[in-house]
């Protein structure tokens, strides 16, 4: 038997990345990779230090999470989530998200007849996740797309992701409270990728008073019940630790529980030394707010040569990229792009919403991002 997989997105951009990287650039730099939103920043010594500590790591690890790993993602949602009731023993930590965005329909026990919903413009590990359970995944854009509800039309599954990848839109307390409400009436489990929310750059506007997105588990739009929902979460942005593979799942206990208990049997355990990283990098905001400042320098920069290339940034108020369009093909966009030796994603990579969208990523260098958007100013 074989998976029914789309082709890897990424591996259909080598075209253009060679068209891109032949172009002699002024500044003598070369290509500039936008593509993809991988950190180039140090990992913060105080995770580096807490990993080494740990290096000593004869004895198999807890699936579960060690008790202070588990305490200090409960304190993390107290105080950068504005979730201050989330109990410790809803959180397991995972081998990064992207693993359990893959599985988390398999680990719930889904299966061919059941529906995947997911956002149009979205990450396309939530269609193969469902793809991998035998699942049809399902575009849901409102629940007014649903249309009339049956036993064989309603999603088990419902994914949010807010804030976006790859749009960097960021859902509302009375949205997601609506989402919640609706989901419980029809016994949906609702799970929340919020992996940049400590990325929201509506702050340095001063139209939002909290320091990142509303969270799927926050009380407002829970009505005080975790029951039904949960938030996947990874470091690798925020911290720099893409490569520690370090994220958590949290929520419903019993949905928690569930999960714990496949994945104790499949040996899906995160790695000892990454889970004193992560206990360490969760109680250390302050080098968050250093890469979150170093981030927006980036953005403001490359925001500037984008508009003036000619194209409009939409939503786009959080997270690690600028989601642009000049209204033509996306891969006319990037053909454009690379005439200046700018490597950026197709929007149809999320998508058929994202057809006539760029995806362009704040992940480089401050050198290349200056150099990119000095580029993309030139001649403009």
């Amino acid at each position: 038997m074989s998976l029914a997989l789309p082709d890897f997105p990424w591996d259909s951009l080598a075209p253009v990345k060679e068209r891109a990287s032949s172009v002699a650039t002024p500044d003598g730099l070369g290509l500039v990779d936008l593509s993809v939103g991988t950190p180039v920043d140090p990992t913060p010594e105080v995770v580096q230090e807490a990993l080494r500590s740990a290096s000593d790591a004869g004895g198999y690890p807890q699936t579960w999470g060690t008790p202070a790993l588990r305490e200090a993602v409960a304190q993390w949602f107290a105080t950068r989530r504005g979730v201050p009731d989330l109990d410790p023993a809803g959180v397991l930590p995972t081998i990064g998200s992207k693993e359990l965005v893959a599985w988390l329909p398999t680990l719930l026990g889904l299966g061919p007849g059941d529906i995947v919903g997911f956002p149009s413009a979205a990450y396309p590990t939530y269609d193969v996740g469902a793809r991998l359970a035998g699942a049809t995944p399902k575009v849901v854009d409102g629940l007014a797309a649903l249309g009339p509800l049956t036993p064989s039309t309603t999603p088990k599954l419902l994914w949010l992701n807010s804030p976006g990848n790859p749009t960097g839109q960021v859902l509302g307390v009375e949205h997601l409270a609506k989402v919640v409400a609706w989901a419980r009436r029809n016994g949906v489990v609702v799970a929340s990728d919020e992996c940049y929310a400590e990325l929201d750059w509506r702050t340095e506007r001063g139209s939002e008073t909290s320091p990142t997105t509303p969270s799927i588990l926050d009380p407002r739009v829970t009505g005080g019940s975790h029951e039904g929902l949960l938030c996947v979460y990874s470091l690798s942005k925020q911290s720099n630790l893409a490569g520690y593979r370090a994220a958590f799942v949290a929520g419903d206990p019993a949905l928690v529980g569930r999960l714990l208990e496949v994945r104790k049997h499949a040996g899906m355990i995160v790695p000892w030394p990454v889970q004193v990283a992560l206990t360490a990098a969760l109680g250390d905001p302050a080098h968050v707010e250093a890469q979150k400042a170093v981030y927006a320098a980036r953005r403001a920069t490359l925001l500037e040569g984008v508009r003036a290339f000619g194209l409009d940034v939409t939503h786009s108020d959080a997270g690690l990229y600028l989601w642009a369009t000049a209204g033509e093909d996306a891969w006319t966009t990037l053909g454009r792009l690379a005439e200046r030796g700018i490597l950026a994603a197709p929007g149809t990579f999320y998508g058929a919403a994202g057809a006539q969208h760029v995806r362009i990523a704040l992940t480089a260098s401050d050198e290349h991002i200056s150099a990119a958007a000095a580029r993309l100013s030139a001649g403009s």
